[in-house]
Formats: structure tokens, sequence, C-alpha cells
């Protein structure tokens, strides 16, 4: 198997394995999404870390609005009654005014931050040093613990329009967002060696060679397409005889 330790610049972000025979359409579109698919985890946890502080999502139409300023509007969080946590909710106040402040009690919250830290720990760059590769699969089972324990949390559910509940069904709006400049669409991915392209018509072998212990040091960088550029991976070719 050929080894692929994807950098983002001089940063670590995952290791990849993959036959030499492998299809570049197939292994292209592999990378991209075990990237993307990290870059979800991370946006979850982040979401949950305040929904474990703070609570649901406000409705858009009372965020970042003062209690007197809801109360003049007769303004109501319908979905606030409905999605209470387990065991009940305990009052934390969000000072940004994303959330409306009815947080999980400590044993319900302390259950969605030891998911999050497994989920984190599952995609985490540290898996590099470790010598674990990242699989799809892994990326897939973090996404599921992070799931169950919403579930668990809050068994009514989530706002539709909450962050986290829009991850789950994919429907997250990522549009002008620091996020979203990171997210690499599949289709316009490249692999290139040497500033070159590594074309999806051929093989990874026709350019690493027959050589089933090859390390490929694979460098990512993103720019928007927005921007009237393009979303490519650098990747540059180590050949190490001790990788197994």
């Amino acid at each position: 198997m050929v080894l692929l330790h994807v950098k983002r610049g001089d940063e670590s972000q995952f290791l990849l394995q993959a036959p030499g025979s492998t299809e570049l359409e197939e292994l292209t579109v592999q990378v991209a999404r075990v990237y993307n698919g990290r870059l979800k985890v991370q946006r979850l946890c982040s979401e949950m870390e305040e929904l474990a502080e703070h609570g649901i999502f406000l409705p858009p139409n009372m965020q970042g609005l003062t209690d007197d300023q809801i109360e003049e509007l007769k303004l109501k969080d319908e979905w606030g009654e409905k999605c209470v946590p387990s065991g009940g909710a305990v009052f934390k106040k969000d000072d940004i005014g994303r959330r409306n402040g009815q947080a999980p009690n400590e044993k319900m919250k302390q259950v969605l931050k030891k998911t999050l830290e497994e989920a984190k720990a599952i995609i985490s760059k540290k898996q590099v040093e470790a010598g674990v590769c990242v699989t799809m699969e892994m990326v897939k089972d973090a996404l599921d613990q992070l799931r169950g324990a919403v579930m668990i949390v809050y068994p009514m559910g989530l706002p539709p329009y909450d962050p986290i509940q829009m991850e789950f069904e994919n429907k997250e709006d990522l549009s002008g967002t620091q996020a979203g400049l990171s997210v690499i669409k599949e289709s316009e991915a490249q692999l290139w060696w040497a500033a070159k392209e590594l074309r999806r018509t051929k093989k990874l072998s026709d350019y690493v060679g027959k050589n089933e212990k090859t390390k490929i040091i694979a460098k990512i960088q993103q720019v928007s397409a927005f921007f009237n550029t393009s979303v490519f991976f650098v990747i540059s070719f180590q050949t190490d005889k001790n990788v197994q």
C-alpha cells in the first residue's frame, strides 16, 4: 500500500493508504472526502461545545436581541419549548445571543463533552504521529457518535435551524464563512506532483511506480474557486523504504 501523508501548508492533516493500482479519479475523491469529513466533525464539535454550555440555537429572528426587545416584539421561541434537554435545563445566558441559555444539566453536559472529545481524537492530527491512517469509515463513526450523544441529551431533537441539526442533515450553509473557504468540492479537487497535475484518467502507479512501500507527502492548498482561483493539492513524493 502506498502511504499518503496529507498536509496543508507545512501542517500535517492525516495519513491515508491506497494501492498503487488505484485510479487517480477514485483517489482524488477519497482524499477530498476524508479532508472535508474531518472539517465537518470539527465544525460539529465546536457547535456542540456551545450546545453544552448554552442550549439550543435561538430562532434567527431572535438572535442578538435583548430580553426587552424580544418582549416588545412579542417574539416566541416555540422550538425552545419543545427541545428540552433530558433531566431539565440549567439557565446559562449566552452573551453572544445565539443560543437560548437553557443548557443541559451537568450530567448531560458531560455526555456531550465526553463524546465530542472522543470524536476529536478520531480525526486528530495526532493520528499522524501515531502512524494511524484515517479512513472515511472512521470519520463516519465520529459523526455517528456525535449524533448519538445529541439524541441522548435532546430526545426531542434540535430545531431545524440549529447548525448542529443542519450538519447532521447535510444542509449546512457555509457560504460567506471562513469554514466554507476550507471545504474542497470533490469535482474541483486536483492532485498535483512537482507542480504537475496527476490526471484523473491515470493510476497512482503511473507516477509513483510499482513500489507499494512508497510514502507520498501531500501538501494541500485550497484557494476558493469563487475568487477566480482553484482548489488543488500539491504533492511531493518521497520514497521511504521503512514504510510497511
